[in-house]
This record gives structure tokens, sequence and C-alpha cells, in this order.
């Protein structure tokens, strides 16, 4: 390990000779190009002198042009100044290389920040085996020092978590369709704490799948290990063709696929420990959000805003060019809209009684509640929460609070539980306490809680407890509706036959409202009504 230790400070003293050496040999050329700039300089101040008096005399044996304004051009609007252009590459060529510096420095820095803190892991690891009685007589005396060496463990002996994510989309700028594509790069130590993040543009989107980009990214992942000088890890991917690529499940059939898949084998030699895993989607948000942000930042230009400078996008919806500002994300796949559009599409959804989805073709990312309040009124908000959550509910196990003016939905075992906690014996007495407004009703009765009678008692004195309910079973009494014993709710026959399937599951004659069992009826009314089952083709129409 010493003499590892040895090469390597050799390594990085002769990498440093290198450098400087460099330097002074881009300090000597500036120096000797500045010079030669300033002895150019003075020539051509003498050069022009020269052309300004030739052009005197000849104008002085033309009288009739005497009174026209000449414009003489100087020579260094005629000729390159090649040696200002070289400057400016020496300049270009330091700036590069500060920066490489300072990348250098930074990944130095990562570099040792990951080794303490492995190494200070590994100390806590090897205080919490020590006997609780040594620990009483010795722990004080307990230390372990950082020095910058790691004599067991380190990067090189933990396994890192690399997740990889390469997309390609076609997106819309101003008045052009672009196909781009970003990479996002996460590693993560062994407690899966983030490590190093990277969000790049991917070159050559428009010649790619999203097959050989997420391939691509597995390539930038690597490499970005190998920066850190990450020797063991592991390389997590979301999408089963990728997976199937590096782990040569399957072959790549185009040499430009081949080229990349070949990329990653090389790149995998070079670690002691590299294997692949397949994930889901959900835990590779994160890195997911990165991909997305390379593309949002190709697609974005500065421009003038009501506030000032900003980044403008055009929505692939309606065509308009919005204030980065007021562009919506959509949770998931992070595809972007303006406010507007998803404003409209959501309302759209929720009239037809649907819950909303991306609206980019193919994408069945659901849009969030929370992320609609950025556009939507309050109360449309409260209206899709509701939804959603009665789509959740099984039909037999919705509960409605019986005060009008809460009226929230509730799960038959939500509302017992959470009545349980404040009354005993709540399922047998059949009084719920309702988890919004907190009162207590009966979930047999649908009424407020009748405290001093039994539901029995309480039905004979209320027979129609409720105008609405009185009016409800005129109505159905009028109409000829059937109400389900099971779940309660009213149906209606409009065709068909007498054997009804309640959405709630249970089967019943409608006739009768007796109860089919293993699909025969147990009652003797009879199936059909010819008029319900053959109609008219006019009545239609």
């Amino acid at each position: 390990m010493k003499a590892a230790n040895r090469e390597k400070a050799e390594a990085t003293q002769t990498n440093d000779e290198d450098k400087e050496e460099l330097k002074s040999v881009l300090t000597l050329q500036r120096q000797q190009l500045m010079e030669a700039k300033a002895l150019d300089s003075d020539l051509d101040f003498a050069f022009q002198l020269q052309m300004l008096e030739a052009v005197t005399a000849s104008l002085s044996l033309h009288h009739e042009s005497t009174s026209q304004d000449v414009t003489v051009l100087p020579a260094s609007e005629m000729v390159v100044d090649y040696l200002t252009l070289m400057l400016e590459d020496i300049d270009r060529f330091e700036m590069e290389r500060k920066d490489m510096e300072e990348s250098e420095e930074e990944m130095r820095k990562l570099r040792n920040d990951l080794n303490r803190s492995i190494h200070d892991q590994n100390f806590a690891r090897y205080i919490m085996n020590v006997p609780e009685e040594e620990w009483r007589n010795y722990g004080d005396n307990y230390e372990r020092p950082y020095d910058g060496n790691v004599e067991t463990g380190g990067v090189s002996s933990e396994v890192f978590r690399v997740y990889v994510k390469g997309l390609v989309s076609e997106e819309r700028v101003r008045e052009m369709k672009v196909t781009v594509g970003g990479v996002g790069v996460a590693i993560c130590d062994f407690r899966n704490n983030l490590v190093l993040e990277v969000r790049k543009r991917l070159e050559g989107a428009e010649f790619m799948s999203s097959e050989m980009a997420g391939v691509e990214a597995v390539v930038h992942g690597l490499n970005a290990a190998l920066s850190v000088d990450l020797k063991r890890v592991t390389v997590f991917v979301d999408d089963f063709l990728v997976y199937q690529y590096l782990t040569s499940r399957l072959q790549p059939r185009h040499s430009k696929m081949g080229t990349i898949v070949n990329e990653v084998a090389l790149l995998q030699k070079k670690f002691t420990y590299c294997q692949t895993s397949l994930v889901t989607r959900n835990d590779m948000k994160f890195v997911f959000k990165l991909a997305r942000d390379a593309i949002v930042s190709q697609i974005a230009w500065p421009a003038e805003t009501s506030n000032g400078r900003g980044l403008k996008e055009t929505c692939v919806i309606c065509f308009e060019d919005i204030d980065a500002t007021q562009m919506f994300s959509v949770d998931g796949c992070f595809h972007r809209y303006c406010f507007p559009c998803m404003k409209q599409h959501v309302e759209v959804k929720l009239l037809n009684a649907m819950v909303a989805s991306c609206p980019h073709e193919g994408c069945n990312s659901e849009v969030t509640i929370d992320s609609c309040g950025k556009f939507l009124d309050p109360k449309l908000v409260e209206i899709i929460s509701n939804r959603k959550k009665e789509a959740s509910v099984a039909a037999s196990e919705k509960v409605y609070c019986a005060f009008p003016r809460c009226s929230a939905l509730m799960s038959k075992n939500e509302v017992l539980q959470y009545t349980k906690t404040v009354c005993l014996g709540a399922e047998h007495s059949g009084a719920r306490k309702c988890v919004k407004c907190h009162r207590f009703f009966c979930i047999n009765c649908k009424v407020p809680w009748h405290y001093d009678m039994t539901c029995y008692d309480y039905k004979r004195s209320n027979p129609h407890s409720t105008k609405e309910d009185a009016m409800l079973k005129s109505l159905a009494t009028e109409k000829l509706w059937r109400q389900c014993i099971k779940c309660k709710n009213m149906v209606e026959l409009a065709e068909g036959c007498y054997h009804i399937t309640c959405r709630c599951g249970f089967e019943f004659c409608y006739t009768c409202g007796a109860q089919w069992h293993n699909k025969k009826p147990t009652c003797s009314c009879p199936i059909w009504d010819e008029r319900n089952i053959i109609r008219d083709p006019r009545r239609r129409q």
C-alpha cells in the first residue's frame, strides 16, 4: 500500500512539473507574440503614412477631383492580423487549461471527501462492535484520525451506485422541430447518499433511438465514475432493452449500437467490479429529471420579458413562445407545456370524468393533484382529489358524511378505524365520526347520530328522515328504479334482461330485488321482457 502511495505521489509530482513547464512555454510565446505585434504595428503605421502621401500626390494631378472626399482604408482592414488571432488562440488555450486544472482540483477534493467519509464510517462501525465493558474502561482512548490515506477500505473497496438515464425527444423551438437528447448521471455511495451528479446534452441525438441514448448514458456514467477514481460500481438502468444489451443477452443489430456497446465493455474492464441492475422508473426519478433538464437547456433561449431578461420556451401544443417560468413540468416524465394549455387539458379530462395524464403522445404519466394548483382553481383541485379518491374506493366500501355541508367520502374501514380511537363499541352501534368535519353520524341510517335511540326506533319515528329522501323514494317508485341492497345505489333498467349486476358487484333481480347466486336467480320472477330485449330500430333514432 505504501509503495502504491509513493508511486502515486511521484506521478502527481511529475504531472505538476509538466503543468509548470507548459505554463512557462505559454508565457514565453505570449511575450514573443506581443513584441512581434508591436513591431508589426509600427511598420503598419509607416505603411499607412506612405499610402497617404501617394494618394495625395495622385489627387493633385486631377484638379477636378479635389473637391471630393477620399477615404483611405487602413492596412489593418486589408490585411488579416494573424498575430492577434494567434494571441486569441493562446488565451483560449490558457483558459481551457485553467478550467481543466480547476476541474481536476474539484475532483481531487471530492475523492478526498469520499475517502474521509468512508474512513469515518469504517471507524464508526468498528466502535459499534467494541464490547460495552471495554468501551467504559478505554473508550476515551479510541481514536483514528484521517491522514489522507485509507489503509483498509476507502473509495477503491466500496461499491458505488451509478444511476444513468439517456433521453431523446422531439421538441419545438419556435417554428422548427428539433430532436435533442440529454444525459443524467447520479453517483451515490453504498448508503445511497448523492456523491456526484452530471447533466449534459447528448451529441448526435437526431440519429439515436431511445435505446442508443440509454447505452450512451452508461458511457457517460462510467466515465464520471472513473474521473473520481471509483473501482467498484453497480450501474442502474430502467430500460429493459438497454439492460439486455449491457448484459450481452441481446446482440446489437446495427453497427452504431455495436460501437457504443463495445465502448461500454472497454470501460467496464477498467473497474475491478462492475455490474448492471434493472430498476423501475420510480427509482430513477431524480436522474430522469437531470436528463430532462439537459433537454430543456437546449430548447430554451434568452429573450426580453416583462421582468427583464429571461428564458423562453415553445409550447408544443399552442406553438407560442412562453416565459420559461410559465411552463408546467409533468411529474414523472417532466414533459413541459404552458399553463393555459395544461389548464384546458385538465379541465376537459375532468368534465369527462377522467383523470388527466401527460398530453405527450404515448406518455401515461399522471398529472398530480398538488402540481395542478399552479394553474387550476382551488375548487377544481378539490374535485380532482375527490374523484381520485372515489376511483380508489370500491363502490361497496364508500361512505359519505351525513352532513350535507361536508359530504366527505370515506371508506368503511377508514371511518371505522378513525371512530374506534374516540368511541368504544363503534362497530356494533353504527356510530361513525367523520374524518373531515369530525361530527358523528349513523352509518346505517345515513343521518346525524341519534344519541337517544336505536336505528330501529329512529327509522320507525322517521320513515323519511329528510325531504330529499322522500323525493328520491317517490321518484324511484314512479320510474320503477331498484335499489341495490348492498351498496344502496339506485339502478335504472334501460334495456336488457332483469338480471342486474350493480357497480359494486352485487347481482340481483330487478323485479323483486332478490339476490342472484352462482349466476342463477333465487326467485321465480321472469328473467326478461321481450320489449326490453328486442327494440324497434326506429326508436333508437
